[in-house]
């Protein structure tokens, strides 16, 4: 059942170190203050985009996608719709773990690995080994991560400390809808097109390109979940001239076309995702 108090994520996930948490929860449109865990964060949404902010950058956590989050990295949750649901599997760290669970990153959940997210749905609050179901099958969740986890989804935008970068990234954000290349800096912010290309990749560790193209995805992931533009109107919206080009670019990145990405949204329930 989701919970509607979200104090759970500041106080009782350590509450019992060795235990494994589990919580599925209605968010609402409440965001999460900063704060970390001493055991390492499963989270998978539904019914929206979540923003998570580390102290680096922010993260983009699509429908159909799972982020890990490392015990101890402070992290701050922003859904955007009243209708996201997260679900929560919090591990204890494990000696000699795997590397794959030292890293903060998004993922896509495989129909495999979303059967079984919604397995844990029976489940609630702090399970023991002597919880042998929930136990065994909530470790062996975790356990297939690092081989069925192959593709990061690079949607993750780190934070600019130039204050002309900050400044051009903030123009960016706000005209997704036009055409923008380097050389209109040279006019608007006095920034050379070389100079701009240098600041990206020293200051974000991104082209220029790479940054846009990211906003512009991340742009229109918001508009397709909110299903009420075409994928031709959402591709004009984002920067687009060509249709063709904003589908191959989406599925180059998130693996799948946009079209499709709207119907599998479209289809989901929060009521039934919730349903025991």
């Amino acid at each position: 059942m989701a919970n509607s108090n979200k104090e759970y994520y500041l106080t009782e996930v350590d509450r019992q170190p060795s235990s494994i948490y589990c919580m599925h929860d209605l968010m609402g449109e409440t965001d999460i203050t900063f704060h970390k865990h001493n055991k390492g964060q499963f989270l998978y949404t539904e019914g929206g985009v979540v923003h998570v902010t580390t102290n680096s950058q922010t993260f983009f956590l699509p429908a159909r996608h799972y982020m890990w989050i490392p015990a101890g990295v402070m992290h701050s949750i922003h859904p955007t719709t009243a209708n996201v649901i997260m679900r929560n599997l919090y591990f204890p760290t494990e000696h000699n773990e795997d590397e794959f669970y030292s890293k903060t990153a998004v993922y896509p959940v495989s129909e495999l690995l979303l059967q079984m997210i919604i397995y844990t749905n029976r489940w609630s609050g702090d399970k023991k080994p002597i919880d042998k179901s929930a136990w065994h099958f909530t470790l062996s969740l975790k356990s297939i991560l690092p081989e069925i986890s192959i593709y990061k989804l690079p949607l993750y935008l780190p934070y600019a400390k130039d204050k002309r970068l900050i400044w051009i990234i903030k123009y960016m954000q706000e005209n997704l809808h036009e055409s923008i290349v380097l050389s209109d800096f040279e006019k608007l912010k006095g920034v050379s097109p070389r100079t701009l290309s240098r600041l990206f990749q020293s200051d974000v560790g991104m082209s220029f390109v790479q940054y846009l193209t990211i906003q512009r995805l991340m742009r229109a992931i918001d508009l397709l979940l909110e299903n009420q533009l075409s994928v031709k109107e959402v591709a004009s919206l984002v920067g687009y001239n060509s249709t063709p080009t904003f589908s191959n670019t989406f599925f180059k990145i998130l693996g799948i076309r946009p079209s499709e990405y709207q119907k599998q949204a479209s289809s989901f329930s929060p009521e039934s995702f919730l349903a025991e």
